[in-house]
């Protein structure tokens, strides 16, 4: 899924829904201390699940943040911040974290949000059905020490842990409401606003009103908030054209100049990297995988410029590397390792002692086939013949995680922590690591991550990114940006590893 928890952009496409219209745009919202007017924004998708246990996150975050609150709040560039819990200590072996929690804030039930409500909705997300379960798999037990101590215990450190807790794993909702019969229809939780039941078209259209009770004045901007879902190109720019929604993730970029042509701000960010994703690095399928050089000659044989133009029509950055701008382990010099040079991937081709052999690559729907003609035409210059066969968008995922094709051009996410990065595409057990090749520096430098101190770590996260750069793990051509598109009543930042702002970084425009 997108990111913060997504697989790929790809696996989104997949699974939209049915898009909403109607409704007009909004008036702006209120200052701090108090909500007034209203506000409209679309999402690519509906709620996956408005039970806590079971709910997604990335581009639907807004839907849960309008209900919910989460323990922990991360800022625009993934920066940790107190929230519901308002500090938090580890112990010396990173294996119990204890937070204190706020004594002021209720669930819109009545009940007190304390410890106990607390523990008790962790260990239902981690055991329930919620597509990023999986966070919570090293938490081993969840309990109160007293009303106000939280206390969470890992089998092994998790250095993802406070990003999880600002994401669907720290979702709070009443325990009261747990199994109610419309527990997935009718959240219970602390958030800004209440869903109205009444005025909400389930699927296509989310109506909340402000919480009265709510303990953060300060980011509840609007008396009355409309979550609308819109799901093709065409139905978002007549939505702007018609005024009828105030922000939302711009679906198609090659409609951007429309959007600004109505008079909105278009605000980019990048999220993803788009390149040649090399699995096979052991060489089962493609022996010749199995060698450095060959893999750093796949780096030096594309025109990453090229593509950038040619295949995103230059909506993005160049780059050599799989971690973003805003990791500790960014280095502008391993970013631009790379330089378009066919010659030299020749000649690191001919040392590796295959000048020439052939992959087949699957043909991915959705990633448009000027980035597969230009990756075939490049490789072919320098001898490495590529065969395409075409998979379906439902088949694409599990084919790669099967193994079933050495490398695929393909776009993947960028991921707020190293350790996160590092469990998606690099280790030996990795998600995107499908033939699960192992590498013992790779392996050393990540428990350093896992286990180091906040020095040990940033230091282990650069050395990891300029290995794997090196090494040639993967193939990056560029970051792809994408785009947020916003009213004149609006101001919004992106969110790093996000797909979509989060709400509360959703504020009515000054002025």
């Amino acid at each position: 899924m997108v990111r913060s928890s997504r697989l790929t952009a790809i696996a989104v496409v997949a699974g939209l829904g049915l898009a909403g219209c109607g409704g007009g745009g909004s008036s702006t919202g209120g200052s701090a201390g108090g909500a007034s007017g209203s506000v409209v924004l679309g999402s690519l998708v509906p709620p996956t699940s408005y039970a806590a246990n079971g709910a997604g996150w990335a581009n639907e975050s807004l839907l849960q943040q309008a209900v919910y609150d989460t323990l922990l709040h991360a800022d625009p560039d993934g920066k940790i911040l107190p929230w519901l819990a308002t500090e938090w200590s580890w112990n010396d072996t990173k294996t119990v974290l204890t937070l204190k929690l706020r004594t002021d804030v209720t669930f819109t039930d009545g009940t007190k949000l304390d410890a106990d409500a607390a523990a008790k909705n962790l260990l239902r997300f981690r055991d329930g059905t919620a597509p990023n379960k999986s966070f919570l798999a090293a938490v081993t037990d969840a309990k109160a020490v007293d009303a106000a101590t939280l206390q969470i215990t890992l089998k092994q450190p998790d250095p993802a842990m406070l990003t999880y807790l600002t994401q669907a794993p720290g979702l709070m909702e009443s325990p009261k409401h747990f199994g109610a019969a419309d527990e997935k229809t009718n959240p219970i939780g602390t958030g800004p606003y209440l869903l109205d039941t009444g005025k909400t078209v389930v699927g296509s259209s989310y109506a909340y009103t402000a919480n009265p009770n709510y303990f953060a004045k300060d980011q509840q901007h609007w008396k009355n908030l409309t979550i609308k879902v819109i799901t093709t190109p065409a139905t978002e720019v007549n939505a702007i054209k018609g005024g009828q929604i105030d922000g939302m993730n711009v679906i198609d970029a090659t409609t951007v100049a429309q959007i600004k042509g109505a008079g909105y701000t278009v605000v980019d960010h990048e999220l993803d990297w788009a390149g040649l994703a090399i699995f096979d690095r052991g060489g089962k399928l493609v022996p010749a995988l199995k060698d450095p050089k060959v893999r750093q000659a796949l780096n030096y044989a594309v025109d990453r410029a090229g593509l950038l133009k040619a295949a995103a029509q230059g909506n993005g950055t160049v780059t050599s590397s799989v971690f973003p701008t805003y990791s500790p382990g960014f280095d502008q010099a391993v970013d631009q390792y790379y330089t378009y040079d066919p010659a030299k991937a020749k000649q690191l081709l001919a040392e590796a002692g295959y000048p020439s052999f052939t992959m087949t690559l699957p043909q991915v729907p959705g990633l448009g086939q000027v980035q597969n003609d230009l990756l075939k035409q490049y490789l072919g210059a320098v001898g490495i013949t590529v065969k395409y066969v075409t998979v379906p968008l439902n088949n694409v995922i599990a084919d790669l995680l099967a193994g079933k094709y050495p490398a695929a051009n393909f776009q993947l996410q960028e991921d707020p922590t190293a350790w996160q990065e590092a469990n998606f595409l690099l280790t030996t057990g990795a998600t995107f690591n499908p033939f699960k090749v192992p590498d013992t520096t790779v392996d050393g430098l990540v428990k350093t991550i896992q286990t180091g101190s906040d020095a040990d770590v940033a230091t282990a996260t650069k050395a990891l990114n300029k290995y794997v750069t090196e090494q040639g793990f993967m193939a990056p051509y560029y970051r792809v940006k994408g785009f947020w598109a916003q009213s004149s009543k609006i101001s919004a930042e992106p969110q790093a590893g996000n797909a979509i702002p989060y709400l509360y970084s959703i504020t009515p425009a000054k002025g």
